[in-house]
């Protein structure tokens, strides 16, 4: 990485307690991703980005809001790309997913809170992420309780508009959501000063339907036997999906899923369990389980998470002449994502037995962050559909720390022999 330190100092940060996260990361980087062998040339662009990941984007985001430019910080994928995009505004996503943030969090948290909300607050308030730093304003939303409180707090330190999202998904549920999408769009015009068209929404909605469409070429190649790309390298690409450029990470994407199409040509055979991962979310840098999971004899071929489908499936449609037919667009694509906030979310099992067809897995791990409710209690649900279509999984419980790593590794080499 260059020399930042200015572009830092400016911003705000702590620059010696960012100066240990970044003599942690490369290391870590290096020993999880480098040491994987015949990766394909296309990952180049993701390890740099990965490299620069505190540094160039970071310029980027201040060459942008010196021309007036704004950005917006992002936590779930329910708040709509493509309204921040058609206010000439640029997303970035800020979920945690490092133990360094956890102690700083738990200042102002309770202990026995979800690591990843406790993680992103240690990130604002120990000044270590310049992508928080370089927020105008974050959004939250109300996918789980913890956050909803967390956002008040959070608020004392950046401002924060709540997008208050449905638990349901009824017709008034519908109409809600687009409620809360149109008051979305005038917090963007009052912030940026840009008017938000029905061309501009029409733009905003082809540049985030085209991202997911590579993530999704992306996804349909690793149901080739065996996977052209290792689950490792397809869940860095998802991380760097919430904050690189989105039109570069595109046609980057679609030139690694050329090179990607060639393997699948001359591909061998391979003996290796095929995984599905369903639960939580992996913000960056959480590779723990994928990286356990693959030094075995196995191969993670997909994922059924915020960092995984649920992210790009579905798109919205570009069809419409006026806002309000864009908004009712926009509204049934992001309601149409499965997460465990809803009651009842009969979708997301129904969703985990589909991909584990489509993708011919020969078992499920349901992993679960440490006291995150709605996934643990929806464990039982998705335990007793994978077990009336004999479907063999586990369930794993975790948080950010290193500490379990051998337990599971136990647990999950004892998985795959029993599978």
């Amino acid at each position: 990485m260059g020399d930042y330190r200015k572009l830092w100092s400016d911003l705000g940060m702590d620059l010696e307690k960012h100066d240990q996260l970044c003599a942690v990361l490369p290391g870590l980087f290096s020993d999880t991703y480098l040491n994987q062998e015949n990766r394909p040339d296309g990952m180049n662009y993701f390890n740099f980005v990965f490299s620069e990941v505190h540094g160039l984007r970071i310029q980027e985001l201040d060459e942008h809001k010196k021309k007036g430019g704004k950005v917006i910080g992002t936590f779930c994928v329910f708040v709509p790309d493509e309204v921040i995009f058609a206010a000439n505004a640029i997303a970035v996503g800020l979920c945690a997913g490092s133990q360094f943030w956890v102690e700083d969090g738990e200042k102002v948290l309770p202990r026995n809170l979800c690591p990843l909300i406790k993680a992103f607050m240690g990130a604002k308030l120990s000044g270590t992420c310049p992508y928080f730093e370089s927020c105008d304003m974050v959004i939250g939303e109300t996918t789980c309780d913890g956050k909803k409180k967390a956002w008040e707090i959070l608020d004392e330190y950046v401002p924060v508009h709540v997008m208050d999202l449905p638990q349901m998904k009824r017709e008034k549920d519908y109409k809600m959501w687009m409620d809360e999408i149109k008051i979305f769009i005038s917090k963007m015009e009052e912030l940026t000063g840009n008017k938000v068209t029905v061309e501009s929404l029409k733009e905003g909605i082809k540049i985030a339907n085209a991202k997911r469409r590579a993530l999704k070429r992306l996804s349909d190649l690793r149901k080739h036997k065996p996977s052209p790309i290792s689950g490792l390298d397809v869940l860095l690409i998802s991380q760097i999906a919430f904050n690189d450029d989105p039109i570069r990470f595109t046609e980057k994407l679609n030139e690694l899923c050329d090179e990607l199409d060639e393997r699948v040509k001359n591909s061998s055979t391979s003996d290796k369990k095929r995984i599905l991962i369903t639960g939580t979310p992996m913000a960056i840098p959480n590779w723990k389980l994928h990286s356990i999971i693959e030094s075995l004899n196995a191969d993670v071929v997909v994922e059924e998470t915020c960092t995984g489908t649920r992210y790009f499936e579905n798109e919205v449609s570009e069809e419409g002449d006026t806002i309000e037919d864009l908004i009712k667009n926009l509204a049934d694509r992001y309601l149409n994502i499965n997460c465990a906030c809803f009651t009842p979310n009969h979708g997301r099992t129904d969703d985990i037995i589909r991909y584990s067809k489509e993708y011919d897995a020969d078992g499920v791990i349901d992993c679960n962050l440490s006291f995150c409710h709605t996934y643990a209690i929806e464990h039982n649900e998705v335990e007793k559909a994978l077990r009336e279509n004999n479907i063999p999984n586990i369930h794993i419980e975790t948080d950010y720390s290193t500490e379990d790593s051998g337990q599971i590794k136990t647990r999950v080499e004892a998985f795959l022999e029993m599978i």
